[in-house]
This record gives C-alpha cells, sequence and structure tokens, in this order.
C-alpha cells in the first residue's frame, strides 16, 4: 500500500509517505508559500521514491484547524487529487497530529493540545492512547484560554503553539503543572499517515466529496466591526 499525506493548516507545510511500511517525510515551514511549495514537495518526494502519482493508493489530508487560507490550500489539493486519481481519503485535524507526536514516545501521558487561533483565542484539545490509537478525550473546540476547561488525568504534556501564545492563561485553567511544554511545535503530515494508517488498512475511508475543512470556527471570517471587538475582548482578557 501507497499513501500519501499533506498538511498546509498552519505555518509549515509538509507532505509524506508510506510505501509498504517505509515513511519518507519532507517539511518546511513555508510561512505563506504554502500553494507554490506544496506541489513543488510533493513532486520531490515521489521523485525520491521512485513514484508516480497514478501509483498512490489512497490520500490523508490534514484538514485544520489551523489557518483559513492554509486550510483551504490543503483540503482543495488533496481534493483535487482524490477526484483525478479516483483515491480514498481520510482527513486528520491538525491537534490529534500534534497529539500523535507526543503520545507515539509517552503513550501514558494525556497530551494537551493548543494552536494560537488569533483575536484571542486558541484551538484546543486532549488526547490520550486507548487500546494503542491516540484518542480525543476532550473535544476540540475554539474559545479564549480562559474558558478551557481541560480533561484528561496527569502526566500531562501541553504542545502547540497556543501554548506559547497563551502559556499562562491555559496553565491557570489545569489542575497540576504539565510535565513537558513544546509550544515550537507544529503539525506534521508524518503523524497524520500514524493516525489513519489503521483506517486504511482497515477500509474506513471516505470519498473525496465528503472530505472538509475543521475550522472549528464557525464562520471563515469576520467583519472589521466584529474584528474590532475580538480585539478589544482579547485586549481585556490580557489586562
Amino acid at each position: 500500500m501507497k499513501l500519501l499525506a499533506i498538511d498546509t493548516a498552519t505555518e509549515a507545510c509538509s507532505v509524506a509517505l508510506w510505501q509498504d511500511g517505509v515513511v519518507l517525510e519532507h517539511f518546511e515551514v513555508a510561512g505563506r508559500e504554502h500553494s507554490t511549495r506544496l506541489p513543488q514537495m510533493v513532486s520531490a518526494l515521489l521523485a525520491e521514491c521512485g513514484l508516480r502519482l497514478a501509483e498512490i493508493d489512497g490520500l490523508i489530508c490534514g484538514i485544520g484547524p489551523g489557518s483559513f487560507a492554509g486550510v483551504r490550500i490543503g483540503v482543495s489539493y488533496v481534493k483535487g487529487l482524490a477526484l483525478g486519481l479516483d483515491r480514498p481519503v481520510i482527513g486528520v485535524t491538525s491537534l490529534a497530529m500534534l497529539a500523535e507526536a507526543v503520545l507515539t514516545d509517552r503513550p501514558s501521558v494525556t497530551a494537551l493540545a493548543a494552536i494560537d487561533a488569533r483575536m484571542g483565542e486558541v484551538y484546543f484539545g486532549a488526547y490520550r492512547r486507548v487500546e494503542g490509537r491516540t484518542t480525543v478525550v476532550q473535544p476540540e473546540v475554539v474559545c479564549p484560554p480562559s474558558a478551557i476547561v481541560t480533561a484528561g488525568d496527569p502526566p500531562q504534556v501541553a504542545v502547540g503553539s497556543g501554548w506559547q501564545a497563551y502559556g499562562p492563561e491555559l496553565r491557570s485553567r489545569l489542575t497540576c503543572d504539565p510535565v513537558e511544554t513544546d509550544g515550537a511545535a507544529l503539525p506534521h503530515a508524518l503523524h497524520a499517515l500514524a493516525l489513519a494508517l489503521p483506517d486504511f488498512i482497515a477500509g474506513r475511508y471516505s470519498v473525496a466529496a465528503t472530505l472538509v475543512p475543521a475550522y472549528l470556527r464557525n464562520r471563515v471570517a469576520l467583519t472589521s466591526v466584529e474584528q474590532r471587538a475580538a480585539r478589544a475582548e482579547a485586549a481585556r482578557l490580557t489586562r
């Protein structure tokens, strides 16, 4: 089986390939160059593996949350490939990827994944290993850091840009201090592969038409009035 995973939901851009048990990933911080770098990275990865797109059996897509533009680029790209190749797809969230990176090496902890959502908010979710798989134990949400209600037993590991942006506010919502914090961590397509592989093997996948972004916010854009109100609220919370 040959599976291709991509993620462009944050400032990172990554592509990974699973080829009969061998995994290879290309990862870089692309800023706003995702639409340019993504096709180049996919081509380079396939060439390195000696494969053509037509030989890919399935696709895995990072569906966010994160940058709205980045999420759209990744979902549109994978959707186009899946339709053109008539291949199945699986979507994986950014927060789950961050948690997978933690739980792969430390399966006994609770991973508290948080991504800076701007406008005084974070994307947040808690995960644990359950029967060998990374499983959400607190549903993914977007809200001010002060509104987070944490779940999961200690020890806990904090991961993601939300901890760098709102560390003190988030820690004030915990019942114990994390044993480790990595506020610089970014999602990797490599971890999307690990999360989706068991479902591909079991035949639990979808068609391109069902692949949709996980924005978490109900709307993907705010009016100028709403943006000013959000900034005012963020300023109030940080006083």
